[in-house]
Protein backbone atom coordinates (compact mmCIF):
# COMPACT_ATOMS: atom_id res chain seq x y z
CA UNK A 1 0.00 0.00 0.00
CA UNK A 2 1.38 3.41 -0.97
CA UNK A 3 1.50 5.90 1.90
CA UNK A 4 -1.01 8.69 1.23
CA UNK A 5 0.14 12.26 1.87
CA UNK A 6 -1.75 15.55 1.90
CA UNK A 7 0.31 18.64 1.02
CA UNK A 8 -1.19 22.04 1.92
CA UNK A 9 0.87 24.85 0.34
CA UNK A 10 -0.26 28.11 -1.23
CA UNK A 11 2.74 28.71 -3.51
CA UNK A 12 1.72 26.94 -6.71
CA UNK A 13 5.25 26.24 -7.96
CA UNK A 14 6.32 24.73 -4.63
CA UNK A 15 3.11 22.68 -4.37
CA UNK A 16 3.49 21.24 -7.87
CA UNK A 17 7.17 20.49 -7.27
CA UNK A 18 6.45 18.70 -3.99
CA UNK A 19 3.62 16.68 -5.52
CA UNK A 20 5.88 15.58 -8.38
CA UNK A 21 8.69 14.61 -6.01
CA UNK A 22 6.49 12.51 -3.73
CA UNK A 23 4.69 10.78 -6.61
CA UNK A 24 8.09 9.97 -8.14
CA UNK A 25 9.19 8.48 -4.80
CA UNK A 26 6.20 6.16 -4.60
CA UNK A 27 3.67 8.10 -2.55
CA UNK A 28 0.00 8.71 -3.23
CA UNK A 29 -0.45 12.48 -3.07
CA UNK A 30 -3.39 14.80 -2.48
CA UNK A 31 -3.02 18.57 -2.28
CA UNK A 32 -4.68 21.87 -1.36
CA UNK A 33 -3.57 25.37 -2.33
CA UNK A 34 -5.40 27.30 0.39
CA UNK A 35 -6.21 26.88 4.06
CA UNK A 36 -9.93 26.31 3.66
CA UNK A 37 -9.53 23.39 1.25
CA UNK A 38 -6.63 22.10 3.35
CA UNK A 39 -8.78 22.11 6.49
CA UNK A 40 -11.66 20.34 4.74
CA UNK A 41 -9.40 17.65 3.32
CA UNK A 42 -7.49 17.24 6.58
CA UNK A 43 -10.67 16.54 8.53
CA UNK A 44 -12.41 14.34 5.97
CA UNK A 45 -9.59 12.45 4.30
CA UNK A 46 -7.56 9.48 5.47
CA UNK A 47 -3.86 10.34 5.24
CA UNK A 48 -0.72 8.70 6.56
CA UNK A 49 0.86 12.14 6.81
CA UNK A 50 -0.08 15.82 6.36
CA UNK A 51 2.54 18.36 5.25
CA UNK A 52 1.19 21.73 6.28
CA UNK A 53 2.49 25.22 5.50
CA UNK A 54 1.89 27.73 8.29
CA UNK A 55 1.32 30.82 6.14
CA UNK A 56 -1.87 30.08 4.18
CA UNK A 57 -4.74 32.20 2.85
CA UNK A 58 -8.23 31.89 4.38
CA UNK A 59 -7.22 29.54 7.22
CA UNK A 60 -3.64 29.47 8.53
CA UNK A 61 -1.69 26.28 9.16
CA UNK A 62 -1.67 26.65 12.95
CA UNK A 63 -5.48 26.72 13.01
CA UNK A 64 -5.62 23.66 10.74
CA UNK A 65 -3.18 21.79 12.98
CA UNK A 66 -5.25 22.64 16.05
CA UNK A 67 -8.48 21.45 14.39
CA UNK A 68 -6.83 18.19 13.29
CA UNK A 69 -5.65 17.52 16.84
CA UNK A 70 -9.17 18.05 18.21
CA UNK A 71 -10.33 15.21 15.96
CA UNK A 72 -7.28 12.93 15.78
CA UNK A 73 -4.40 12.95 18.27
CA UNK A 74 -2.42 10.39 16.27
CA UNK A 75 -2.42 12.01 12.80
CA UNK A 76 1.23 12.64 11.78
CA UNK A 77 1.83 16.29 10.83
CA UNK A 78 4.94 18.08 9.55
CA UNK A 79 4.79 21.88 9.50
CA UNK A 80 6.57 24.02 6.89
CA UNK A 81 7.83 27.18 8.61
CA UNK A 82 9.68 30.34 7.58
CA UNK A 83 13.39 29.98 8.24
CA UNK A 84 14.28 31.40 11.63
CA UNK A 85 10.69 32.12 12.67
CA UNK A 86 11.03 30.73 16.17
CA UNK A 87 7.55 31.79 17.29
CA UNK A 88 5.82 29.84 14.51
CA UNK A 89 8.01 26.80 15.17
CA UNK A 90 7.11 26.79 18.88
CA UNK A 91 3.41 27.43 18.20
CA UNK A 92 3.25 24.63 15.62
CA UNK A 93 4.86 22.07 17.92
CA UNK A 94 2.66 23.16 20.84
CA UNK A 95 -0.40 22.75 18.61
CA UNK A 96 0.61 19.12 18.14
CA UNK A 97 2.77 18.95 15.01
CA UNK A 98 5.18 16.02 15.08
CA UNK A 99 7.97 18.00 13.48
CA UNK A 100 8.78 21.06 11.41
CA UNK A 101 11.09 21.90 8.53
CA UNK A 102 12.13 25.49 7.79
CA UNK A 103 12.01 27.00 4.29
CA UNK A 104 14.04 26.89 2.16
CA UNK A 105 14.65 23.17 2.57
CA UNK A 106 16.32 20.48 0.52
CA UNK A 107 14.12 17.80 -1.01
CA UNK A 108 16.48 15.18 0.40
CA UNK A 109 15.97 16.49 3.93
CA UNK A 110 12.19 16.70 3.54
CA UNK A 111 12.00 13.13 2.22
CA UNK A 112 14.13 11.94 5.15
CA UNK A 113 11.83 13.68 7.65
CA UNK A 114 8.74 12.22 5.99
CA UNK A 115 10.19 8.70 6.00
CA UNK A 116 11.13 9.07 9.67
CA UNK A 117 7.64 10.21 10.71
CA UNK A 118 5.97 7.47 8.68
CA UNK A 119 8.07 4.78 10.36
CA UNK A 120 6.19 5.66 13.56
CA UNK A 121 2.79 6.21 11.96
CA UNK A 122 -0.07 4.34 13.70
CA UNK A 123 -1.64 3.91 10.24
CA UNK A 124 1.43 1.95 9.15
CA UNK A 125 2.17 0.01 12.34
CA UNK A 126 -0.35 -1.54 14.68
CA UNK A 127 0.61 -1.24 18.33
CA UNK A 128 -1.71 -1.93 21.20
CA UNK A 129 -0.28 -2.09 24.69
CA UNK A 130 -0.99 -1.06 28.25
CA UNK A 131 2.01 0.23 30.20
CA UNK A 132 2.08 0.71 33.96
CA UNK A 133 4.71 2.87 35.66
CA UNK A 134 4.10 3.64 39.30
CA UNK A 135 0.70 5.34 39.40
CA UNK A 136 0.69 5.82 35.61
CA UNK A 137 -1.42 3.58 33.41
CA UNK A 138 -0.76 4.33 29.74
CA UNK A 139 -3.06 3.10 26.99
CA UNK A 140 -0.95 3.25 23.82
CA UNK A 141 -3.89 2.57 21.53
CA UNK A 142 -6.34 5.14 22.91
CA UNK A 143 -3.54 7.63 23.71
CA UNK A 144 -4.48 8.21 27.32
CA UNK A 145 -2.66 8.26 30.62
CA UNK A 146 -4.51 7.54 33.84
CA UNK A 147 -2.89 9.05 36.93
CA UNK A 148 -4.49 9.08 40.38
CA UNK A 149 -7.92 8.35 38.80
CA UNK A 150 -7.48 11.27 36.39
CA UNK A 151 -7.39 10.58 32.64
CA UNK A 152 -5.08 12.74 30.52
CA UNK A 153 -5.22 12.81 26.73
CA UNK A 154 -1.85 12.48 24.99
CA UNK A 155 -0.64 12.68 21.41
CA UNK A 156 0.96 9.72 19.67
CA UNK A 157 4.38 11.34 20.03
CA UNK A 158 3.92 11.92 23.77
CA UNK A 159 2.96 8.28 24.26
CA UNK A 160 6.05 7.21 22.30
CA UNK A 161 8.30 9.45 24.41
CA UNK A 162 6.91 8.12 27.70
CA UNK A 163 7.08 4.51 26.50
CA UNK A 164 10.74 4.90 25.53
CA UNK A 165 11.72 6.65 28.77
CA UNK A 166 10.01 3.88 30.78
CA UNK A 167 11.64 1.11 28.73
CA UNK A 168 15.09 2.55 29.48
CA UNK A 169 14.30 4.01 32.89
CA UNK A 170 17.65 2.99 34.38
CA UNK A 171 19.61 5.67 32.46
CA UNK A 172 19.28 9.18 31.01
CA UNK A 173 18.12 9.42 27.39
CA UNK A 174 19.76 12.07 25.23
CA UNK A 175 17.94 14.31 22.74
CA UNK A 176 19.81 12.62 19.89
CA UNK A 177 18.70 9.18 21.09
CA UNK A 178 15.08 10.33 21.23
CA UNK A 179 15.34 11.79 17.72
CA UNK A 180 16.77 8.51 16.46
CA UNK A 181 14.60 6.01 18.33
CA UNK A 182 11.30 7.89 18.80
CA UNK A 183 11.26 10.19 15.77
CA UNK A 184 13.15 7.70 13.58
CA UNK A 185 15.85 10.04 12.26
CA UNK A 186 18.93 8.47 10.72
CA UNK A 187 20.85 11.71 11.33
CA UNK A 188 19.84 12.76 14.84
CA UNK A 189 22.50 15.45 15.22
CA UNK A 190 20.31 18.08 13.55
CA UNK A 191 19.57 21.47 15.05
CA UNK A 192 15.95 21.21 16.14
CA UNK A 193 13.72 22.39 18.98
CA UNK A 194 11.40 19.43 18.48
CA UNK A 195 12.42 17.31 21.49
CA UNK A 196 12.58 20.18 23.98
CA UNK A 197 9.17 21.55 23.05
CA UNK A 198 7.50 18.12 23.09
CA UNK A 199 9.05 17.47 26.51
CA UNK A 200 7.83 20.81 27.85
CA UNK A 201 4.32 20.01 26.61
CA UNK A 202 4.39 16.57 28.20
CA UNK A 203 5.63 17.92 31.51
CA UNK A 204 2.84 20.50 31.53
CA UNK A 205 0.33 17.63 31.35
CA UNK A 206 1.79 15.31 33.97
CA UNK A 207 3.95 17.30 36.39
CA UNK A 208 2.54 19.04 39.48
CA UNK A 209 5.02 21.85 38.82
CA UNK A 210 6.29 21.80 35.21
CA UNK A 211 8.94 24.40 36.12
CA UNK A 212 10.37 22.00 38.72
CA UNK A 213 9.75 18.56 37.19
CA UNK A 214 10.02 15.56 39.48
CA UNK A 215 8.70 12.81 37.16
CA UNK A 216 10.75 13.50 34.01
CA UNK A 217 13.97 15.13 35.15
CA UNK A 218 16.82 16.66 33.17
CA UNK A 219 20.26 15.18 33.79
CA UNK A 220 22.70 17.95 32.93
CA UNK A 221 24.77 17.11 29.87
CA UNK A 222 23.10 13.70 29.41
CA UNK A 223 19.39 14.11 28.68
CA UNK A 224 16.06 13.13 30.23
CA UNK A 225 15.26 10.46 32.79
CA UNK A 226 11.97 9.18 34.14
CA UNK A 227 12.08 8.77 37.90
CA UNK A 228 10.88 5.75 39.91
CA UNK A 229 7.29 5.97 41.05
CA UNK A 230 5.32 4.02 43.63
CA UNK A 231 1.60 3.46 43.97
Amino acid sequence: MKPKILIVEDEEAILKGLCDVFVYNGYEVDSAINGKDGLDKSLTGNYHLIILDIMLPEVDGLTICNEIRKKDRSQPIIMLTAKGDEDDIIKGLKMGADDYIPKPFSIKELLARVEAVLRRSPKIINESEKITWGHFDIDTQNLTLTMDSKTIELTRREVDILSYLIKYHNRPISRNELLKEVWGYNNPGMDTRTVDIHMAKLRKKIEKDPQKPSLITTVRGEGYKIEPMHR
